[in-house]
């Protein structure tokens, strides 16, 4: 699988103010497209298809689910950020009536697709079928507490599925495998410029082996195989990938713990050593998936 170079269509300065939207389709434009490669590698690995019904933890703006839709699967996508899920249902639900329509509707793939705001109920299929495949393609394991709320969710949500059912959980790689995590280092040094310094959850921490294990036992999945995938991050220019980069949540305990230009700025600066000479940023990263059975 060959990445894509992302190129730049927002437009907008890098300083511009980052609100809810703009940082929403920051990532849906910019940074979700980096972890295509996982989406497919975890897809041919579940073979997914027409007898797939998955739901999608923390689906964000949808391009993992888009991506498992076009190979036939029935898709239901959770999140809790109402820009992100916009964004998701205009992706998905481009005209009204794709999570509703009628069993004898002429587009059957418009029944293919459900997307519900956490918090509420978790419907399965439109034909009343449970799932049989769980995914959080949100990776894990680079910012202190960010398994805390996956936990309880995922005891939620087994009780929707088929026994045996397969749990997919996500997560980055080994620091000295992930070019981003040098730059990540610099939402740590900033958080840590608060005084007295902050321990709250949201401060990047380096990536444990067994994060995703911990995870798996914590919500009572059994660990049934592993995979590494390599996901390169490649943006057009350092402005794209600031925008990329902190649309992601890593760098929130920084910009509050000092302020987002300053963090823009030294983002940027980290970002040197990964400019090539045409201006574009390459950073080679690997990703990690454990597939379990509830």
């Amino acid at each position: 699988m060959t990445p894509t170079l992302v190129r730049n269509q927002l437009g907008a300065d890098a300083s511009a103010p980052a609100d809810a939207g703009t940082r929403a389709r920051d990532w849906a434009e910019i940074q979700e497209r980096m972890l295509a490669p996982l989406y497919e590698a975890v897809y041919d690995r579940m073979e997914i298809g027409a007898a797939t019904r998955m739901l999608s933890l923390g689906c964000g703006s949808g391009l993992a689910m888009l991506v498992a839709a076009a190979r036939g699967a029935h898709v239901t996508g959770v999140d809790s950020d109402r820009e992100r899920l916009a964004l998701a249902r205009a992706r998905l639900l481009p005209d009204a009536g794709w999570d509703d329509a009628p069993a004898h509707s002429p587009h059957p793939a418009r029944r293919r697709a459900r997307l519900l705001e956490e918090g509420g109920p978790a419907p399965v299929g439109a034909d009343g079928a449970p799932y049989n495949l769980i995914t959080v393609f949100e990776p894990i394991g680079c910012v202190a507490g960010d398994s805390e709320g996956l936990v309880p969710a995922l005891r939620s949500a087994v009780p929707l599925a088929v026994r045996g059912a397969a749990v997919v959980l996500t997560g980055w790689g080994p620091p000295e495998r992930c070019a981003t995590a040098a730059v990540l280092q610099v939402a740590a040094r900033l958080a840590d410029t608060a005084r007295p310094p902050r321990t709250e959850p949201g401060r990047w921490r380096p990536t444990l082996r067994d994060d995703l294990e911990d995870v798996a036992a914590r919500a009572g999945l059994k660990p049934d195989g592993s995979g590494r995938v390599s996901c390169p991050f490649g943006y057009a220019d350092v402005g794209s990938a600031v925008r990329g980069l902190l649309s992601t949540g890593l760098f929130d305990a920084a910009v509050r713990a000092t302020d987002r230009s300053q963090v823009e700025k030294e983002v940027a600066e980290a970002l040197h050593p990964y400019r090539r000479e045409d201006g574009t940023v390459w950073m080679p990263n690997v990703f990690r998936y454990l597939v379990c059975v509830t």
